[in-house]
């Protein structure tokens, strides 16, 4: 093997186990059928919310909004996840994706409708439940999660994006 092989190699192995266990997740993006392992945002603070469009906490779209514009530049992402464990959201993906971007001007990533509760849930959110001992209890639940994968906190869905706490919190891991 030659050298360039044994570096590139070396530079595959690296980046392959660099990756959280609880990030190294494939998702779909909301109305696509493409898809995104999470590795892609390690290296910045995430706020994982599981999300849904006719519910009474739905207005908390515009403070995550906000909450993202206000610290993007400081690697930090909000990432929406629709879920009907609540039987508050939209059957239909692209009623989702348009609701969240023409009454909330949503442009964080958003992911596909997924189960965050019980035997079915996404693997992502059986990661999320194991790690925190939380599982969502209704809409707009939300995972802190610093720059190296791991969650720092959990917040339910009283806890406004705008809230002291929660803002303490997310420019404390910034």
């Amino acid at each position: 093997m030659n050298k360039f092989c044994t570096f590139g190699l070396l530079l595959f192995s690296i980046n392959a186990f660099s990756c959280s266990d609880l990030l190294d997740t494939d998702m779909r993006i909301l109305d696509s059928a493409e898809t995104k392992n999470l590795c892609e945002y390690e290296g910045k603070a995430l706020l994982v919310v599981n999300v849904a469009s006719r519910c009474g906490y739905t207005y908390q779209y515009a403070g995550l909004q906000k909450l993202y514009e206000s610290y993007k530049d400081e690697d930090f992402l909000v990432i929406g996840i629709p879920s009907r464990d609540f039987l508050q959201e939209y059957s239909d993906e692209s009623d989702v994706a348009e609701f969240c971007s023409t009454e909330y001007g949503v442009d964080f990533p958003m992911f596909s409708t997924v189960k965050v509760r019980g035997k079915k849930a996404h693997p992502f959110y059986k990661k999320l439940t194991a790690e925190t001992g939380v599982t969502p209890s209704w809409n707009f639940n939300k995972y802190l999660i610093s720059k190296d994968g791991k969650v720092i906190s959990t917040y339910g869905s009283k806890v406004k994006p705008d809230s002291q706490e929660l803002i303490a919190a997310i420019e404390s891991i910034l």
